[in-house]
């Protein structure tokens, strides 16, 4: 279908990977109005084609906000709290403890010039007018695009009705469409009319017109334009303008309904319990019921579906599926109507929970970074699992489980907040003394402790130990008095105040336990929290044989990245403490890889501190300063980044002032906001590389100057200016041959200078092999 785009990054605009038809005024003058106004809404009836056309809008007006167009998809979003939330996810703004999402949001485009696309916000419309109000007055370089079926009704508001597709368009499209089912079909005398009035009485809807074209493989275009023909005057009573647009797209669904067989009807009902994405293994499970419709059985009717365009494959290759909204909605009355709402749900809600043991059971396998990737690709379906589990009565403990057990997710996404309030949401629903009671209030215990919040961690902690205590969960309470322990040496570190012998001994005494029974994975996560501890204090060098421990205990699972990247970033800090600068930053490289293979935000921003340290201790001032900025961004945006390690913050503060003397204000503010405005993972990638400049990423092995690696970090636009600069071209010349202004022209040399790692505009015809 026109409205499947491929695979990428999230919170970036989707690559199209079918034509884009007409809507060229449309594009324009809502462009314009994206000029003239803050916040632009879309809006329109399902299926008129809104969200492809705030792409394309957001797309050619990318180069208005050199800080990014973030597109926010919020049709599996159900809950209106987490809104701020989510958009922080796709900012890529792990929480802070003490600070709202929205707070967070508005800190980090306070100082931007960004564009937000929030896509499909009529069922949180309210949520939706109130993050947009708060980013036109709290952000003034942040703009807003949205897609709605009713306007959000904010002050300044620019609303744009976006119609069906006129005569001429809605031909070109069908006919587009027509021609992957039926190659070489195309516009001629002989169907010119049938084409006429095919359009006219689907009215121009884009999803109807592709909905209709499918059918042609299954019969000929004066069959079609008959049965449909026929069709909307049984609608109607034969008054041809009775059918409202809502109406003649409920119909092309309905026509697509009649054509699929019985069994692709269960399974296009069944999959509507899909918030997000879904692979294969997904639909078996939540598809099949019994003898009319067993597990083998469900891939031959998906590939039906596929077929006839009711299930998208968005990027044209691979096991991932998804349905658009209105084919979803649709879905789900039938299957409420046929009574298997509550099957569904059940049997959705088991896949996700036995993800969740997955997890759980196979902490240390090589399953690991697979089973991140899962929990992040998840995360839409695993709301929609834990929504249902906390409505259903009889199902709050299992929801409150499934939420616990995605702790390490929740950690190394920075999504602590989500987390808390998921399981928080399940300890209200179960409020009496049970294992899961216990084991979600450790786990939003640890999640305060690692936000920099002992305080708060010491009360969820002490509960924890007396729940377990009560149900008879001795290892649970264990672990719960070790973490309780480390809590105390944390507040005691930081406040100066004694650590009391008890408190260590507790620590020492879980961990020997641990060992003694045969955990080595929470043995090893005491580890490296006592040995935070003991750096905290000043004492390095238990610090270190803490941490070697750890790893040791961690050397039979090759595959583990989780613990072994926070254990090599506490050893890294040790070291630092220790006053062994190189071994510091070299055991903090390594540890990067394996933060930046599960995207662990808490510990990625301490070892990039940690690096910026031993940068400027190198006198290395440039990668010094954007290692400084991307730990402040990160700071300001997720919390204490020493909230483990208190008694470092003021050394951070003086290396700051050091890196910017040397480097003197304009150059140390340049370089401190590059690194301000990097990604986790492009600050990861270029601290692990040792590049003095954020994007300077070595060539791949075997390529040498003159082999244009360098391109690869290049956009489309931005090599073809590197190629006219490279040929000596001024940057007026470029922009004139180009057909842009000369500050774009500006803007993009700069940038490519930066990515490229070079110094001047003569070196980039070295790096690139162009010339």
């Amino acid at each position: 279908m026109g409205f499947g785009f491929g695979q990428r990054r999230s919170g970036r605009l989707p690559a199209e990977i079918t034509s884009f038809v007409g809507r060229g005024e449309d594009v324009a003058a809502l462009g314009r109005a994206l000029e003239q106004s803050r916040l632009v809404t879309v809006v329109g009836p399902g299926g008129v084609g809104k969200t492809r056309v705030a792409l394309r809008v957001a797309a050619e007006a990318a180069e208005r906000f050199p800080d990014g167009v973030w597109l926010a998809e919020l049709s599996a979003l159900r809950d209106p709290e987490l809104l701020p939330g989510t958009l922080a996810t796709v900012l890529g703004l792990p929480e802070q403890t003490g600070v709202q999402p929205l707070d967070a949001v508005v800190d980090f485009l306070q100082q931007r010039r960004a564009l937000i696309l929030l896509d499909t916000c009529e069922h949180l419309v309210d949520a939706c007018a109130m993050l947009a109000d708060v980013l036109l007055r709290e952000a003034p370089g942040t703009s807003v695009l949205a897609t709605s079926r009713q306007p959000l009704d904010v002050p300044g508001e620019s609303c744009w009705p976006l119609q069906p597709l006129g005569g001429a368009e809605a031909v070109e499209l069908f006919v587009q469409r027509a021609g992957a089912v039926v190659p070489g079909f195309a516009v001629s005398e002989g169907n010119r009319e049938m084409l006429d009035a095919l359009v006219r009485r689907l009215d121009g809807i884009p999803l109807a017109l592709e909905l209709a074209a499918v059918r042609l493989r299954a019969v000929p275009l004066e069959q079609l334009v008959a049965r449909l023909d026929a069709r909307f005057r049984m609608l109607t009573g034969g008054r041809r303008t009775a059918l409202s647009r809502h109406q003649t797209l409920r119909t092309a669904i309905d026509w697509s309904h009649e054509l699929c067989t019985e069994p692709e009807r269960v399974v296009w009902a069944r999959l509507s319990v899909f918030a997000g994405a879904f692979d294969l293994a997904a639909a078996e499970q939540i598809c099949a019921g019994g003898d009319e419709l067993p597990a083998c059985e469900v891939i031959e009717h998906l590939i039906g579906l596929v077929d006839k365009s009711v299930v998208q494959r968005p990027g044209g290759a691979g096991d991932t599926y998804r349905l658009l909204d209105t084919i979803r909605e649709y879905g789900a009355e039938r299957l409420a109507a046929d009574g298997g709402t509550d099957e569904a749900r059940q049997r959705h809600f088991t896949y996700y929970g036995e993800l969740g043991r997955r997890f759980d059971e196979r902490f240390l396998s090589a399953e690991q970074v697979a089973l991140h990737a899962a929990a992040r690709d998840a995360e839409d379906d695993v709301r929609a699992a834990l929504e249902h589990a906390y409505r259903k009565p009889g199902l709050e403990t299992e929801g409150l489980r499934l939420a616990t057990r995605l702790w390490p997710h929740w950690r190394a996404v920075g999504a602590m907040s989500e987390g808390e309030y998921w399981i928080d949401k399940g300890l209200r629903a179960v409020p009496g003394d049970c294992p899961e009671r216990a084991a979600g209030l450790h786990r939003t215990g640890e999640f305060r402790l690692w936000l920099g919040d002992p305080a708060a961690a010491l009360g969820r902690l002490t509960e924890a130990v007396g729940v377990a205590r009560r149900v008879g969960e001795t290892g649970a309470a264990e672990m719960a008095e070790a973490e309780l322990a480390a809590t105390r040496g944390i507040l005691a570190a930081g406040d100066g105040s004694d650590v009391t012998a008890d408190a260590l001994v507790a620590m020492e005494r879980a961990r020997l336990r641990l060992i003694e029974v045969g955990d080595p994975a929470r043995a090893a996560l005491l580890c490296h929290e006592a040995a935070a501890v003991r750096a905290a204090l000043g004492e390095p060098a238990l610090a270190l044989e803490l941490c070697d421990e750890a790893l040791a205990q961690l050397a039979p699972f090759e595959d583990e990245r989780y613990l072994r990247g926070a254990t090599l970033m506490v050893k890294g800090v040790s070291l630092w403490v220790a006053g062994r600068g190189k071994e510091s930053a070299r055991t903090l490289r390594q540890a990067l890889d394996s933060v930046g293979r599960i995207g662990d935000a808490l510990a990625a921003r301490l070892c990039c501190a940690g690096l910026s340290w031993a940068a400027a201790q190198e006198e290395r001032w440039i990668r010094a300063a954007w290692l400084l900025g991307y730990v402040e961004a990160a700071r300001s945006r997720t919390g204490d980044t020493f909230g483990m390690f208190p008694t470092l913050r003021g050394l951070h503060a003086q290396v700051r002032e050091r890196v910017a003397e040397a480097l003197g204000e304009q150059a140390f503010a340049r370089w401190y906001g590059e690194g301000r405005r990097l990604s986790m993972r492009e600050a990861v990638t270029a601290a692990q590389a040792d590049a003095d400049r954020p994007t300077a990423v070595p060539p791949p092995r075997g390529a040498g100057a003159g082999g244009g690696c360098g391109l690869d970090v290049l956009t489309r636009r931005e090599r073809e200016v590197a190629a006219l600069a490279a040929r000596g071209l001024s940057n007026r010349e470029i922009a004139e041959r180009l057909v842009i202004s000369k500050r774009t022209a500006d803007a993009h040399v700069e940038h490519i200078l930066a990515k490229l790692g070079v110094a001047s505009r003569t070196e980039i015809a070295a790096v690139t092999g162009q010339g």
